[in-house]
């Protein structure tokens, strides 16, 4: 009878727990929602401090929490809601400056020149930007070298060298190990898959991956010079010789404005706004402003809308998430888009290095049926390459940075091989089989010579399909796509050269093409995907629970925690890829 009742009492503690975590969430939920639209006070003689140390997405992400919707989330801290916040207080009265301050940005080239833009158009306001900076990273600089003045601490550091990218090749490895990927890939610039199949680097690899290094680096390089007066052959001559690695140099070769201590630079900036030295001045981050300028630019109940759909992160065959492309969630949007009466055309923003054939092959035709109704324009992002491409190629215009990577028209397959790795720990693998091709794929065996050829025979279809909705979608012929094609990647600057897009600019430009295609004037911007979340997720987010890939990155370190995570991405890849070397690293 005892032991009933202590069951009994530890279910009853059970449930009244489980009741009290339930309307805790229930008061934080409400705690949150009752939140002011104004999460910051503007005051007079305010100054933007542009901050950008957090990952910078295109999109932020909408979040929708199944179980409890007043949880749900519109974060307003991605790449168009700063971009947006910039372009608010050119406006705003109460914002006489920005200042770039300490920033190691966590953002892509092509991002932090659409940033650099939208902070020139502001400078063009007549109000200022300074920068100021402990350390200068190169891409720190590059966004920091449109300020009026720059700053660099007396004992700081700048980098000023030159672009470079470091591949890590497993072919010794795999001999050594056992374990091993089987490849069969279309596309001789195909290099995702180059590290297994080589010990060292590729020519056409090698000419490639120099080819669009130096094309970003020539944009850099034409930012800075028209920003800071310096000669193209200049700035050459200083990355080549090193001649800005410290405060000294840096401002001998007019990279910098003055030496000086943060205090100083704040005083400076105090100073230009006729502030005591002894005030504090009024410095509001651009995440909160941002939300600021978001609940301001609502006021905007135009009729007329236009949908963009945000298109970032590896392609899979899936529902979807943020920093996933699932068909499922992108495919959803565009339907919505195209029955929704008020939202008169699309841009799609592309920010991915591709993945899944045939998920890019789902979301191709969603676009297809899309564009019979309303106007289709694509806006490229850091990366639209191979799936990313592929999903591109189908709308009515293309817009890419000069410094987006593009192209890479090939396709692979990989699968992972163990037969080696088992021998020599013993282990044998023995199939059963009731007909000859019954055994696709074992792990424990090399494919054979037929298993080979149909993987092959599948990779030649992808590509023959992918060749010609790139033909079709870019009024091409199939010879002058496979000219541009083989696997091989453009920066936006050289793919405007040999039609693989339309025309160079930004989301803003997307946008007006958008409007001119559906003859609109004004319009509101409605944005996509909506994503769900689970309940784990939820009580990581909210604390309650440590994620676990939080856990593994405190106890292997990031640097072993990133391969980590590329073994999982690439294990995850079902069917064959059309992939971006995504791990290629840009320094």
């Amino acid at each position: 009878m005892s032991f009933i009742k202590r069951v009994l009492s530890t279910v009853t503690g059970i449930f009244v727990f489980l009741i009290i975590c339930f309307f805790g969430i229930l008061l934080l939920g409400v705690l949150f929602s009752s939140e002011s639209d104004d999460l910051v006070k503007v005051r007079s003689n305010s100054v933007l401090e542009l901050k950008l140390d957090f990952p910078i997405n295109d999109y932020a992400g909408k979040t929708k929490f199944v179980e409890y919707p007043f949880l749900n989330e519109d974060k307003k801290n991605g790449l168009f809601n700063i971009i947006d916040a910039i372009n608010y207080a050119e406006t705003d009265d109460k914002i006489k400056g920005i200042s770039i301050d300490n920033n190691f940005i966590n953002a892509g080239i092509s991002q932090t020149k659409a940033l650099r833009g939208a902070l020139d158009k502001f400078k063009a306001s007549g109000k200022f930007v300074v920068a100021y900076g402990d350390i200068y990273s190169q891409k720190d600089y590059y966004l920091s070298s449109v300020a009026d003045t720059i700053y660099l601490n007396p004992v700081g550091m700048m980098e000023f060298k030159g672009l470079y990218t470091e591949r890590l090749y497993f072919k010794d490895f795999q001999e050594k190990s056992g374990f091993k990927m089987e490849v069969v890939r279309l596309g001789k610039y195909k290099s995702a898959v180059e590290p297994f199949l080589a010990s060292e680097m590729s020519d056409n690899n090698r000419e490639q991956i120099s080819v669009y290094l130096n094309s970003l680096w020539n944009e850099m390089k034409l930012d800075i010079s028209k920003s800071r007066s310096i000669p193209v052959d200049r700035l050459n001559r200083i990355a080549d010789s090193l001649l800005a690695r410290n405060p000294n140099l840096a401002k001998s070769s007019n990279l910098i404005d003055k030496i000086a201590y943060h205090d100083e630079y704040l005083n400076g900036m105090k100073y230009a706004l006729g502030i005591d030295s002894e005030k504090d001045l009024n410095l509001i981050e651009v995440a909160d402003y941002s939300e600021y300028a978001s609940n301001k630019l609502k006021a905007n109940y135009n009729k007329n809308k236009i949908a963009v759909i945000f298109a970032e992160g590896d392609i899979m065959y899936a529902d979807g998430e943020k920093g996933i492309v699932g068909h499922g969630a992108i495919n959803r949007s565009l339907q919505k888009a195209r029955k929704d009466d008020k939202i008169k055309a699309i841009v799609l923003r592309v920010n991915s290095p591709g993945g899944s054939a045939l998920a890019s092959e789902l979301i191709w035709r969603e676009i297809e049926l899309t564009k019979k109704v309303k106007p289709v324009i694509v806006s490229m992002g850091d990366l639209a390459a191979s799936g990313g491409y592929y999903i591109a190629s189908n709308a009515h215009k293309i817009i890419a940075e000069p410094t987006t990577i593009t192209g890479s028209i090939g396709v692979f397959g990989m699968l992972p091989n163990g037969k080696n790795l088992a021998d020599n720990m013993g282990i044998n693998a023995e199939q059963v089989v009731t007909n000859k091709n019954a055994v696709t794929y074992s792990f424990f065996e090399p494919l054979n010579t037929e298993q080979r050829r149909f993987i092959k025979e599948g990779i030649l279809d992808i590509y023959d399909l992918f060749s010609k909705r790139v033909a079709e979608g870019r009024n091409l012929t199939r010879e002058q796509v496979e000219t541009i094609a083989q696997g091989r990647v453009w920066t936006g600057a050289d793919a405007v050269k040999n039609g693989l897009v339309d025309e160079l600019g930004g989301l803003d430009l997307a946008l007006q093409y958008a409007a001119e295609a559906a003859d609109i004037q004004e319009y509101k911007i409605k944005e996509f995907p909506v994503f769900e979340k689970n309940l784990d997720k939820m009580l990581e987010d909210l604390g309650l629970a440590k994620a676990k890939k939080t856990i593994l990155a405190e106890e292997l370190g990031e640097e072993n925690y990133k391969l980590l995570k590329e073994v999982k991405r690439l294990s995850q890849k079902k069917g064959a890829q059309l992939s971006f070397p995504f791990s290629t690293e840009i320094k």
